[in-house]
């Protein structure tokens, strides 16, 4: 009991005096439980919808006032021919495609059946299943009051045949959904918090104010620790693509150099936040602390496992600022969409600027600090 009792003492001893692990440990866990108790949600609040009447008719209207009426879609724009839908749900502007086809009107007061159509993007086989409910439940009551205005003597309902169609996730599995997001994960650790913890490391043993005080130069040094992680990061992003599509069938219809290439961009961002970590702290348990309440407020607000549209919208415009989400959404595009370079140029390039900004600063700070 009396060597528990040293050890005891010696411990919160050392938390005292670290004051910088005294404020993490407090300010940390309440910053993320305000920021995360919020944003965190497995609700489906709001799908954006792509419309395609063929019919025009005051029925097909009444339709697509339904689903607005409902609160649970927003109409994101509407056409005469799949193409511009098509589109639209391979840019993620929209999650669900209704098409109303011609003389729907017409077979609804005839026959008291019309088909109908529902496309929704599948990626999220979770959210696509919770989104095809709430369709099929507002056509439901729809075909109610549709019989009952059209045609009041009778008093059975038209029956409206509804042909449901995923894309890009067919069987609605979840792992094809989830794979490529936890592989994001895997370089982000790698990337983030084994640059911190590497450099960190030697500050702790002395070696690196022996570096800075060297003919070495600052910009060969940092390079020299970066670049072996860069590698590795991708190197484990190839056994996990390789367990990916072997172990679990994880469908791969686009490009694997352009998904190395867009990871390889992503990296720097990666490296360049782990250094920045590097120069905020002084140990490696200060490393690990910091660079761990990132990952998870990273991991929680990039869609991988809640979607963003069911967020605030001051966590959705805070999410933008997150270069995991747009590399998951970039990652899922090209494995399970077939996405070229051109349909991911827009987060990719948001990656790039990301990496460029946040290396730039690290490498600053950094210099800054050694000087």
């Amino acid at each position: 009991m009396r060597t528990l009792r040293f050890l005891l003492r010696k411990e919160f001893t050392q938390i005292v005096r670290d004051k910088l692990m005294l404020r993490q440990m407090i300010l940390l866990p309440i910053i993320q439980l305000l920021v995360l108790a919020s944003a965190a949600t497995f609700e489906v609040k709001t799908a954006r919808m792509f419309v395609v009447d063929l019919d025009r008719t005051e029925s097909s209207r009444g339709l697509i006032n339904s689903f607005r009426a409902s609160g649970r879609f927003v109409i994101d724009g509407s056409s005469a021919s799949m193409e511009p839908a098509s589109e639209a749900l391979l840019q993620r502007t929209a999650s669900l495609i209704v098409r109303i086809p011609t003389d729907f009107e017409r077979d609804v007061v005839r026959t008291k059946s019309a088909p109908l159509q529902i496309i929704f993007n599948a990626e999220d086989g979770a959210a696509a299943g919770i989104t095809s409910s709430y369709a099929q439940q507002i056509i439901t009551a729809y075909a109610r009051q549709l019989g009952a205005e059209l045609r009041p003597t009778i008093t059975d309902a038209p029956v409206m045949e509804v042909r449901a169609r995923g894309w890009y996730n067919a069987e609605l599995n979840y792992r094809d959904y989830m794979i490529p997001g936890i592989l994001v994960q895997l370089v982000t650790v790698v990337g983030t918090l084994l640059t911190a913890m590497n450099i960190v490391r030697e500050k702790e043993i002395g070696t690196l104010d022996q570096l800075n005080v060297t003919p070495v130069p600052r910009s060969a040094f940092i390079a020299g620790k970066l670049i072996p992680l860069w590698a590795i990061a991708l190197i484990e992003l190839t056994i996990g693509l390789l367990v990916a599509r072997f172990l679990f069938d994880v469908p791969m219809r686009g490009s694997i150099p352009l998904v190395f290439f867009c990871a390889a961009v992503y990296l720097v961002a990666a490296l360049g936040i782990g250094l920045w970590i590097s120069t905020l702290v002084e140990t490696q348990q200060q490393a690990m602390f910091v660079t761990f309440f990132i990952i998870m407020i990273y991991l929680l607000m990039s869609g991988l496992f809640t979607p963003i549209r069911s967020m605030p919208d001051w966590a959705q415009w805070m999410a933008q600022l997150n270069p995991v989400k747009h590399f998951i959404g970039i990652m899922r595009a090209i494995l399970l969409k077939g996405a070229g370079l051109r349909d991911v140029a827009a987060p990719l390039s948001i990656l790039a600027g990301f990496g460029v900004v946040v290396l730039t600063l690290a490498v600053r700070q950094y210099a800054k600090r050694a000087a």
